[in-house]
């Protein structure tokens, strides 16, 4: 069963990251409607789609950030990781060197996002199992070395789109909810002290009602 598009619970920004060519305009496409487009051309600046999510009774609203990967846009993409609570950072199975700049992705996503933003490493493509350059193993340990969640998908075949965005999104959830529960602790202990959660601001638009997003609309 679907929600209207304005009633939801929270809000949260995710940016998809990586080199240009590694389908994350198509995993932007399966996810929120179910379309891959096999004549997709490279991102100029930035799109972004939206759909709703259910995690433990709550409707979790998905503005997903599709990045360009091509170099010359990078001094503008970096301005779109403000406000993101979350993160895919992708690469190309069958394209060792997506792979290799991963790192570069991750230092630049770091310099540029909240120090507590949830990022997950997407072995994309995984349709092409045949063609294989990364083993699964190796991008795992990686993973681990970084502290960072992973999975391969194939945006291709739909395998593991759905996972990967509920994963980030219930792990996203989570995690502010248990904050928002130690910040009324706060509170209730001490009344005067005004605890702030900088790694999840507020919308521009506020707050409707008594719902809580936590992302901000550019």
């Amino acid at each position: 069963m679907g929600t209207r598009d304005d009633e939801y619970d929270y809000l949260f920004k995710v940016v998809l990251i990586g080199d240009s060519g590694v389908g994350k305009s198509n995993l932007l496409s399966r996810f929120t409607r179910n379309e891959f487009n096999l004549e997709s051309k490279s991102t100029i600046g930035v799109e972004f789609a939206t759909r709703s999510i259910q995690v433990d009774g709550k409707t979790i609203k998905a503005q997903i950030w599709d990045t360009a990967g091509q170099e010359r846009y990078r001094a503008i993409t970096s301005a779109y990781y403000r406000g993101a609570v979350g993160a895919l950072l992708v690469y190309d199975i069958a394209k060792h060197l997506t792979y290799e700049n991963v790192e570069r992705w991750l230092k630049e996503l770091r310099d540029h996002a909240d120090n507590n933003i949830v990022i997950m490493l997407v072995g994309n493509k995984s349709d092409l199992r045949h063609l294989r350059a990364v083993p699964t193993d190796e991008a795992r340990a990686f993973a681990e070395k970084n502290t960072l969640s992973f999975i391969e998908t194939s945006a291709l075949d739909s395998t593991n789109v759905e996972e990967a965005f509920k994963n980030i999104l219930t792990e996203i959830y989570r995690i502010v909810s248990q904050r928002q529960i130690s910040d009324r602790s706060a509170h209730d202990d001490s009344p005067g002290n005004n605890v702030v959660d900088i790694s999840v601001p507020p919308t521009m638009d506020g707050q409707r009602g008594n719902k809580l997003p936590c992302c901000q609309s550019l």
